[in-house]
C-alpha cells in the first residue's frame, strides 16, 4: 500500500491523523541521522521526505519524534527516536516554522530560476536547500549586474503576489507544455506554476502566492563547472541573515567610531595603516639586524646569539655573518624560555650534521641539516643552552 502524499496537494497542512502500517527497528545497513532508531510507514503523511535537493521535514508522530524522512524502496519512511504500535492511529504534527521557511526558499528559488531561464536561457542544473542555506547552480555565467537585475525582478514579482499553483497534466498535455525539469519525466508529473513567470516540475511543497515568499536576497556567486553557483535566502531566513549582517556592521562601526554605511571604507583605511606600519616595522627590523651584524666580534670559540623575535631569514643572515668570525659554531636562537627556541647553527670548521643529534638530545630539540648548517627547535631555557655550549 502506497502512502498518500498529503503535502502534494496542501503544503500548508500542519497536522494530520494517519494509521501506522509498519514500525521496525532500523538496521545497520545504511547510515541514519543521530538518534534515529525506528522506521515508521503510514497510510498517509504530510511529512515531505528528503528529495529534489531539499531536506526532509521534522516534527512528531504521537509521542515519537520524527528526525528525518526518507523514501526507501518506494516507501516513505519516518525515522523516529521511539516506536509506535502497528495498526494504531497517530496524530502527526510538523515543525511548521521549519517547513514554512523551506516553502519560502523553494518558491523563491523557482522564481529566480524561471527568470534566469527566460532572460538568459540557462538551466538550473543543481539545487540544495538545507540548514546551511540555499544554493542554485546554473548552466551559464552570470555577472554581478545580471544577478542584481534578476534579484530586482524577482522581488517585484513577490510584491505582485501572483498565484502559485500545483497541477498534474496528462502525458498529452505535458507533450505540448513548456516547463522546466532536470529529469526526463513521462508520467505522474507534478507541475508548480508561478503565474506568468515560471512553470517547473517539482515534488516539494510551496507557498500559494509569491507574497508569502517575503523577499529574496542573492548573497553571492562563484564560478561552477562552466556556469555559476548562486547562494540565496528568502523570507524569514533572509531576515535572520540580514539581522546578523547588520549586527556585525554595527559592531564594526562602533569599534571604528564611524557611521555603519562608512564602515567598509574605515576598515580599508585601517588595513592601509596597518600595512604601512608593518612595512615600517620590517624596515626597522632590517636596520636593527644590520646593527647587530656590525656589532659581532671575532672569537676563536663558539658564538651563541639570542634574539627575541627574528624570523628564519633574519636568523640565517645573522649566522651567515657570524660564521667567518668564529673558530667554532655560530648559533642563533630566537624565542623565549616559556615557548622554546628556534635555532639556526652554522660552522666552517665543525661538521654539524652528526653533531646535531647530540645538540637535540641535550636540549630536547629536533632538527637537522648539512655539515655546514643545521636548523630546528629546542625546548630548553637560555641558561641551559648557554651551559651546553660552555
Amino acid at each position: 500500500m502506497l502512502t498518500e502524499k498529503l503535502y502534494e496537494n496542501d503544503g500548508y497542512l500542519r497536522d494530520f491523523t494517519a494509521q501506522v502500517l509498519r514500525c521496525e527497528p532500523l538496521g545497520d545497513d545504511r547510515k541514519y541521522p543521530e538518534g534515529c532508531a525506528f522506521g515508521i510507514v503510514l497510510d498517509r503523511t504530510a511529512f515531505f521526505p528528503e528529495g529534489g535537493g531539499q531536506t526532509a521535514d521534522t516534527g512528531n508522530l504521537g509521542s515519537a519524534t520524527v528526525l528525518d524522512v526518507q523514501e526507501i524502496g518506494g516507501e516513505i519512511v519516518h525515522l523516529t527516536d521511539s516506536a509506535l504500535t502497528a495498526g494504531s492511529e497517530v496524530r502527526g504534527v510538523l515543525n511548521w516554522e521549519q517547513r514554512f521557511r523551506k516553502m519560502q526558499n523553494h518558491t523563491g528559488e523557482h522564481l529566480i530560476s524561471g527568470i534566469v531561464h527566460t532572460q538568459f536561457g540557462y538551466d538550473n542544473v543543481g539545487f540544495h536547500l538545507g540548514a546551511d542555506g540555499v544554493t542554485v547552480d546554473f548552466s551559464g555565467p552570470l555577472s554581478e549586474a545580471e544577478l542584481n537585475f534578476v534579484e530586482y525582478i524577482a522581488n517585484r514579482v513577490v510584491g505582485l503576489n501572483v498565484p502559485v499553483t500545483v497541477s498534474y497534466p496528462t502525458p498529452a498535455e505535458c507533450a505540448v507544455l513548456d516547463y522546466r525539469s532536470k529529469l526526463d519525466l513521462t508520467e505522474n508529473i507534478r507541475i508548480v506554476t508561478i503565474e506568468g513567470w515560471d512553470v517547473c516540475a517539482c515534488c516539494a511543497p510551496h507557498v500559494d502566492r509569491t507574497g508569502a515568499v517575503g523577499g529574496i536576497k542573492l548573497l553571492g556567486s562563484e564560478s561552477w563547472k562552466g556556469g555559476v553557483r548562486v547562494r540565496m535566502l528568502c523570507g524569514l531566513d533572509a531576515l535572520d541573515d540580514y539581522r546578523k549582517r547588520c549586527d556585525n556592521t554595527l559592531r564594526i562601526s562602533n569599534m571604528l567610531s564611524v557611521p555603519q554605511l562608512e564602515s567598509a571604507d574605515a576598515v580599508w583605511r585601517l588595513m592601509q595603516s596597518v600595512q604601512s606600519e608593518r612595512e615600517e616595522a620590517a624596515r626597522l627590523r632590517h636596520a636593527l639586524l644590520d646593527c647587530k651584524i656590525a656589532a659581532l666580534q671575532k672569537t676563536d670559540g663558539d658564538m651563541v646569539l639570542f634574539e627575541r623575535d627574528l624570523d628564519g631569514n633574519a636568523l640565517r643572515s645573522l649566522v651567515n655573518a657570524g660564521v667567518p668570525l668564529c673558530g667554532g659554531v655560530c648559533a642563533a636562537f630566537s624565542g623565549s624560555d616559556a615557548d622554546g627556541y628556534r635555532y639556526i647553527i652554522g660552522s666552517a670548521a665543525k661538521p654539524l650534521r652528526a653533531w646535531s643529534r647530540e645538540l637535540n638530545a641535550a636540549l630536547n630539540g629536533r632538527g637537522g641539516g648539512s655539515d655546514q648548517m643545521i636548523q630546528g627547535s629546542v625546548k630548553a631555557t637560555a641558561e641551559q643552552i648557554r651551559a651546553f655550549f660552555g
